[in-house]
């Protein structure tokens, strides 16, 4: 009723306008419809709403800043949100002078009889400023970005971090952990089947103690973590919002990348005060009908706590060797030797083109 009531409002402010201007039309000549004394009533009216606009933005600014991420909860998330602030600052001044500038001149100049354009067709000097300026700002923005990308996606001993495995389809995620030996197998994605949907290489005895969970996977806090990340399908992008982390998931390529969690679950809950809370990975590239669907739980906690969790999950091995599952096992070794054959036969047609 309320949205009602401003819709019909807004009607009939405008009609009455419809009314002031067909009234001027009837008590004067065309021409004179607009006289001076109505675009200085714009003019002030300009510079009477620039004021409203701003005190708007800056009062929802204000208002809603509680709504926004709480902290980021890792290392490399700091930073982003470092590198956001500079180019949010950079963009508001921006964004005030820029708007400033425009009203004021369209209260200023607003129409006079006696007032001539001035014919300004060229200025090489002011061409210069308003190139060289923004270009430096660019360069600046650039650099900082690319470093703090950098530091994320840089090369990292394995040996040093937790070595796991996101991997995307529709519409679900399914983490792979390297398992004992903290390296994860093989993967191929021509080796895709019904019983071997994340395309393993069964042959490669890494994969053997590789550990696969659904539903929410667990990462320690102050460890880091380096994520390879697959997809079945189409483009997916994991994004791990509370982490400031996100990459792309590129069928038939692997992408990946790295950060510290700095915050359990639990203390995030405390500082949100929201003992529902949970860190959430979500695909952030509408992939489908059920996109929307594609979430998965992060549990972040004390590494004894990880290692119990972990170890209560079954290997690759222990999956694929169970009674049930022993047909499967059969094909997927038939689908790893057809792709072996393939593979051979591909490689001597190469060594007998360059001879």
């Amino acid at each position: 009723m309320i949205y009602i009531v401003i819709l019909i409002g807004i009607l009939a402010f405008w009609q009455l306008i419809k009314v002031y201007e067909y009234a001027t039309i009837i008590n004067g000549s065309e021409e004179e419809t607009v006289t001076e004394s109505d675009t200085r009533f714009n003019a002030k009216m300009m510079m009477v709403f620039c004021v409203a606009f701003f005190v708007f933005c800056i009062w929802n600014f204000w208002m809603y800043q509680d709504s926004l991420l709480p902290p980021s909860a890792s290392e490399y998330g700091k930073a982003l949100d470092t590198l956001f602030n500079f180019n949010m600052i950079i963009i508001g001044f921006v964004f005030f002078i820029v708007n400033a500038v425009l009203f004021y001149f369209a209260s200023k100049y607003y129409y006079r009889k006696e007032n001539k354009a001035t014919f300004f067709a060229h200025s090489s000097k002011l061409e210069m400023i308003w190139t060289i300026v923004p270009a430096i700002v660019l360069t600046v923005i650039i650099i900082y970005g690319l470093k703090v990308w950098n530091n994320i996606t840089a090369p990292v001993n394995p040996n040093e971090t937790i070595q796991m495995e996101l991997y995307a389809q529709q519409f679900a995620w399914t983490a792979r952990y390297g398992g004992k030996d903290n390296t994860l197998g093989k993967s191929n994605y021509r080796l895709i089947t019904d019983n071997n949907p994340l395309a393993l290489v069964v042959e490669d005895p890494n994969n053997g103690d590789d550990k696969l969970v659904k539903g929410e996977f667990h990462i320690p806090i102050g460890k880091m973590v380096q994520f390879k990340l697959r997809s079945r399908d189409v483009i997916h992008s994991a994004f791990m919002p509370h982490f400031s982390a996100q990459m792309n998931c590129v069928p038939g390529m692997e992408t990946e990348m790295h950060f510290v969690p700095i915050y359990t679950t639990i203390q995030m809950r405390e500082m949100t005060k929201n003992p529902k809370f949970n860190y959430i990975l979500l695909c952030n590239k509408i992939c489908g009908a059920a996109h929307y669907n594609m979430q998965m739980d992060i549990i972040v906690e004390s590494e004894e706590d990880y290692n119990k969790w972990l170890a209560t999950k079954k290997t690759f091995a222990e999956t694929m060797s169970a009674t049930p599952d022993e047909p499967k096992v059969e094909s997927v070794k038939e689908e790893m030797k057809k792709y072996t054959a393939i593979t051979a036969t591909v490689e001597e047609v190469k060594v007998e083109e360059k001879k």
